[in-house]
């Protein structure tokens, strides 16, 4: 008892504030140490976050026409491979926004897909990552409609969808031109 009478006088005698008081403003000041320090990036956390801009913001690449199966690989796996997604056959860079459709993020499961019948139902069923726009009704075509402007107002179209058998055909054209 002798030890909590010397702290609490040595306290109000050093400070001029009550024990009480003292202890609050600590608790205080240790709070807002911990916040305002959670506002700044460790430095190696800096070089991740720096890098990963850097990525974001490089120059869309242009990829013409591309089958389902080969914008798989864009789904934000690979770190060094643009973040792209399709709506309505068309194909989007969307790296800009990889917090939201990286890896982790809401929309991830959109990446690397043609995402139309997911958007136009408001859906997250992975049955429903799909282009086949069949069977919509006309409000749910709609809200696909206000996506796609969305998306040509915001992101860089990259290229198109085509399906196995065109991919293929454009091939063996271009190899009987050659």
């Amino acid at each position: 008892m002798a030890l909590y009478t010397t702290v609490t006088d040595a306290i109000t005698q050093y400070t001029g504030l009550s024990p009480a008081a003292f202890f609050t403003i600590s608790a205080m000041m240790v709070v807002v140490y911990k916040v305002v320090s959670g506002m700044f990036v460790a430095a190696d956390a800096y070089v991740a976050v720096k890098r990963e801009q850097q990525i974001a913001l490089r120059e869309p690449v242009q990829l013409g026409s591309i089958t389902e199966e080969e914008l798989r690989p864009y789904n934000g796996s690979d770190p060094n491979k643009p973040l792209l997604m399709a709506i309505k056959g068309k194909i989007y860079d969307v790296s800009r926004s990889r917090m939201f459709y990286g890896p982790g993020g809401p929309y991830a499961l959109f990446a690397g897909r043609d995402a139309s019948r997911a958007l136009a139902l408001m859906s997250f069923e992975p049955s429903d990552l799909t282009g086949n726009t069949e069977g919509l009704s006309a409000s749910e075509l709609e809200v696909l409609e206000d996506w796609e402007a969305k998306f040509e107002e915001k992101y860089v179209k990259v290229g198109q969808l085509v399906s196995e058998k065109t991919s293929t055909v454009v091939e063996e054209d271009q190899t009987k031109v050659d």
